[in-house]
Order: structure tokens, then C-alpha cells, then sequence
């Protein structure tokens, strides 16, 4: 991909992972455009990054996704690449019946239901440009369900079904579809866990994104670090051991709330 011409919408742009693309993207030349929903940390992103062009607009609400969309094609005309970041993940105990169901479904209608959203309504626009990208984000969960987290663990195993899917029916258009999928990152997604992830395990988030940068020039499919080449193979030859060593952490976290 030719970043340095290029016009980029980034959802969940202001922290993170997406903040740091709204970085590194921009030193390539690249226009950006970011959305959130959090009018404050819009406006720090400005402050950080004053050529950015921000949208308030939350991807779990299709109303907000068809405002934007019109106000950015109308104002951005040549839009080339939508970055879907935009995402929320949570420790939840699926016993734990406080959670009523609108609650139980946030991950699913930022993570799972925002990507395929933003796609359905961004793609006929980027199927008109004569470059394209589509980028969607998700995780080393997808092949790794993490049990402390079990839907955060099953949207992004969704949205790498559907990226995949999804590359195979534009393969004859210019629209070019990648998947990045970072390991754990230290990220502010952790900020409220009762139990922290061990560092020694987190990805630096300006490497990770470095990858994914650098992926992208080269056309590659899937920016992914070498950490998550490991999983992926452990993920077909020893899938049990991962999935007991990750519920170890769900183990460990239901001991600390059940001492406080």
C-alpha cells in the first residue's frame, strides 16, 4: 500500500493501539481521520496530533456509523483505507448474573458487530477508489480463547472469520483486506483488571504497531508479530496446554476477588 497518499479512518483512535497507528501513520504522510466516543480523548488527540481530523461516533450504534459515513465521504471524498481498532475488553465471570444482557453484549456490538458494520457501510465507497484497504484488527485470542475473557475471545475470533471471508469475495477487486493481530499489548484495555498480565508477556503497543506499518507497504495479508507465528503453531499442535495455561488466569483472578 502507498500510505503517504493515502486518506485513513481509524476507529478507536485515541488510545492505544490506535493512537499509536493515528502516530506512525502519520509520519508515512498519510491523511488520518479518528473516531471515539469519548469527546475528551478526542480532543487530547488533537492537542497530540493537531493535523488529524476527528468524528465523534461510537461503531456500536449503526446510527452514529451512518452519520459518519456520510459526514466523512462528504468531507473526505477520497477515503482509501478504514482501520476497524475500535474495541472493548472485559473480565467477566459468565456466572455472575448482575450482568443482564444489553451489558453481556458490549464486546460483541463494539468488537464483532462495529467491524462488520463499518465494512457493510464503508464498502461500497472504497470499491470506487482506485487503491483500497480494509484493515481489521484481532487478536492472538482468536486462536488462544483466553477464559477470563470469553467474549472479548469470541469476537475476535469472529472478526478473523469474517476478514478472512471477507478478503475472499473482493480478491478481484483493488480492495486489498489484511488482518492485524497483535499478541497482548500494554495497551489501556487492562487498566481496571483486577489482575494485571505479566509485562515479560506484553508487546511494546509502538512495536507492535511498526509491524503492522511495515506490513502494510509490503502488501502482506496478516500483520502479525513473530510471537503470534508461535501461538498459531502451538494453537494446532498442543491446543489443550494453551487453553489450561490461559484459564489459569481466570483461576487466579476469581481467588483475589473471592480474598477481597
Amino acid at each position: 500500500m502507498n500510505l503517504a497518499n493515502s486518506t485513513i479512518l481509524i476507529t478507536g483512535g485515541t488510545s492505544g493501539i490506535g493512537l499509536e497507528l493515528v502516530k506512525q501513520l502519520s509520519e508515512q504522510g498519510a491523511t488520518i481521520i479518528v473516531t471515539g466516543r469519548n469527546r475528551d480523548a478526542l480532543r487530547q488527540t488533537k492537542e497530540q496530533f493537531p493535523a488529524v481530523h476527528l468524528f465523534q461516533s461510537d461503531v456500536s450504534k449503526p446510527k452514529d456509523i451512518e452519520q459518519l459515513y456520510k459526514d466523512v465521504t462528504q468531507q473526505f471524498p477520497g477515503l482509501n483505507i478504514l482501520i476497524n481498532n475500535a474495541g472493548l475488553m472485559r473480565l467477566i465471570d459468565l456466572q455472575d448474573d448482575s450482568l443482564d444482557i444489553e451489558d453481556i453484549n458490549r464486546e460483541i456490538a463494539t468488537n464483532l458487530s462495529g467491524t462488520v458494520q463499518m465494512v457493510h457501510r464503508f464498502l461500497p465507497h472504497l470499491l470506487k477508489q482506485q487503491s483500497a484497504a480494509i484493515i481489521n484488527v484481532s487478536s492472538g485470542i482468536a486462536f488462544m480463547p483466553y477464559s477470563a475473557a470469553p467474549i472479548y475471545s469470541a469476537t475476535k475470533a469472529g472478526v478473523r472469520a469474517y476478514t478472512q471471508a471477507l478478503r475472499l469475495q473482493l480478491e478481484n477487486t483493488q480492495v486489498k483486506v489484511f488482518e492485524m493481530i497483535p499478541p497482548g499489548v500494554k495497551t489501556n484495555l487492562q487498566n481496571d483488571w483486577v489482575k494485571k498480565p505479566d509485562d515479560n508477556m506484553m508487546m511494546e503497543v509502538d512495536k507492535m504497531v511498526k509491524v503492522a506499518v511495515d506490513g502494510l507497504r509490503k502488501d502482506k495479508k496478516e500483520l502479525k508479530p513473530f510471537m503470534i507465528r508461535v501461538v498459531q503453531t502451538a494453537s494446532r499442535l498442543m491446543p489443550n496446554v494453551l487453553l489450561n495455561f490461559a484459564h489459569g488466569e481466570f483461576k487466579a483472578i476469581k481467588k483475589l476477588q473471592t480474598v477481597g
